[in-house]
């Protein structure tokens, strides 16, 4: 609403106007009386006004004095003077204090609508460009930010002009940097979805002083305050709205200046690692992880007895080494580092080497299990000590049926390739031996390739060039017919693969060969 000041010695003055501008403008003004000029001071002291109308000759202070008193108040109303015809001299004087306009008594309605529209077009006005001023301040502020976070050499672009021009004078007296994230939610979020992220903080934090949110460059979101009390009342004002989701915060120690937004930034990132350790908190604070145990030793050669049972049906003991590696006691207790390095471990000694040994046959297990690639993707450590087990069961089991299928894929790969030496000029691909075998196409690609160490196109055309070369030595057939009977589909292609592979032309092959059979 719009705050209206009636400043008038007359009572039906006051209230005439307020029933005059109600009936045309309802519920639009929220109105405030005074009936000189001490008592208008000292209503405008307690709040401002948007508007005021005020008479000019009143008891103890008149409009002219209240102008002139109002010139150092900090918010001005704008004023317009009511007059009677013998006033219009003092009006006048009303100019030097910016009067934005006067009305003779008795007021016609049509001009006091007029007025009305007119000023609250111009304080419709004045807000807009507030609220853009506010708006390119605060991106100003948070781009500033974020360009000291992200670029190495900004130091001297970090002007204490600039902090100021962007409201951030408020850093050097000191604040704390938080990481603020949606529990479940991904790192790599869109940058609407960010921002309406930001958005819905910045609605919660409405009437506070010194904080401001910025981005980090990754698609995190970044909220500074100069009191670390804030970050918990958020939490909590969060947990009470209607959003499903639940905040984590993670804040770092409290830092002065801008020049340490880097490090409290480092801070603030480390800890939130912490959130899989501590999932009931909402706030996880720098203070409280710090000075965690950092002489661990992590257990290497359990991992590696874990790679030699699997595929043993000895299930029990691969869950004891297990227990073992992620003992939830030393986890709980140790610098987060310990319980990272176990992670990539296990990707690197145990689960790479079991792809590399298996290759695509393992693929689809290994990717329904993706997430065990870095504790980042898990919330709790029961989430993710639960997910590295399944997945240890389940690999256990495949390599087990692994070893009863392979001697019967080592047979019928074998009579694949007596089938390619027989047939090896035909129209061949790999769609045409599969079927021919009754064998999945997927399936038949992996198998042959494992089996062979070869892809089928690469091993099929070594084939059909082994031939050529033999026909090129011991026959006196020309070049297309030997492209022809080895099943190319045409001699420029046979050439220019054959010169890609040995080096030189076929007819070059043949003659060389020859001369060496004769020396």
């Amino acid at each position: 609403m719009i705050s209206l000041l009636i400043v008038d010695d007359e009572k039906i003055i006051r209230r005439g106007l307020q029933s005059v501008i109600e009936r045309q403008f309802p519920d639009l003004f929220k109105y405030r009386f005074a009936e000189n000029g001490e008592e208008a001071l000292e209503l405008l002291r307690q709040e401002p006004a948007d508007i005021m109308f005020t008479d000019i000759r009143m008891p103890i202070m008149d409009g002219i004095e209240l102008l002139d008193q109002l010139q150092d108040h900090p918010v001005k109303p704008e004023v317009v003077l009511l007059s009677g015809y013998n006033d219009f001299v003092y009006a006048q004087k009303g100019i030097r204090f910016a009067v934005k306009d006067y009305l003779v008594k008795p007021v016609i309605r049509e001009e006091l609508f007029a007025v009305l529209e007119r000023l609250m077009l111009d304080i419709k006005k004045r807000e807009e460009r507030a609220d853009q001023a506010g708006e390119d301040a605060s991106l100003f502020a948070a781009e500033l930010v974020t360009l000291h976070l992200t670029q190495k050499d900004v130091d001297d672009a970090i002007t204490p002009n600039k902090l100021k021009q962007a409201g951030l004078s408020w850093l050097d007296a000191g604040y704390t940097l938080g990481l603020v994230t949606q529990r479940g939610g991904s790192s790599q979020a869109s940058s609407t979805d960010a921002a309406s992220f930001r958005n819905q903080i910045a609605e919660l934090l409405q009437g506070h002083m010194n904080w401001m949110l910025t981005r980090d460059g990754k698609g995190g979101t970044i909220m500074i305050a100069s009191n670390p009390d804030m970050f918990y009342r958020l939490a909590e004002q969060w947990g009470l709205s209607e959003y499903e989701t639940q905040l984590r915060i993670a804040i770092s120690d409290s830092v002065q200046g801008i020049e340490q937004i880097r490090w409290a930034y480092s801070q603030a990132k480390q800890t939130m690692k912490y959130g899989i350790l501590l999932p009931d908190l909402d706030v996880l604070d720098y203070a409280g992880i710090s000075d965690r145990n950092e002489r661990y030793v992590v257990p290497m050669e359990l991992i590696g007895r874990i790679l030699n049972l699997l595929g043993m049906g000895r299930g029990d003991e691969i869950k004891q080494l297990l227990d073992q590696i992620l003992d939830v006691r030393i986890i709980s207790s140790s610098e987060i580092g310990y319980l990272e390095r176990i992670s990539q471990l296990l990707n690197e000694e145990l689960f790479d080497k079991l792809f590399r040994i298996y290759g695509f046959k393992v693929f689809g297990l290994l990717m329904k299990y993706a997430p065990v690639g870095h504790i980042g993707n898990f919330d709790r450590f029961e989430d993710y000590y639960q997910s590295v087990e399944q997945l240890l069961d389940r690999l256990d089991r495949f390599i087990q049926d692994r070893k009863e299928q392979v001697p019967t894929e080592q047979n019928t790969m074998q009579k694949v390739l007596t089938y390619l030496q027989t047939h090896y000029a035909d129209n061949l691909n790999m769609a045409v031996v599969s079927n021919h075998f009754s064998l999945n196409y997927s399936y038949f690609s992996q198998a042959f390739q494992e089996f062979t160490g070869e892809s089928f196109s690469n091993y099929v055309r070594r084939l059909r060039l082994d031939k050529a070369k033999e026909l090129l030595v011991h026959s006196d057939l020309k070049v297309y017919e030997i492209s022809d009977q080895v099943g190319f589909e045409n001699v420029k292609h046979f050439t220019r693969i054959f010169k890609d592979t040995e080096g030189i032309t076929a007819l070059e092959f043949r003659s060389q060969r020859r001369r060496f059979e004769t020396e």
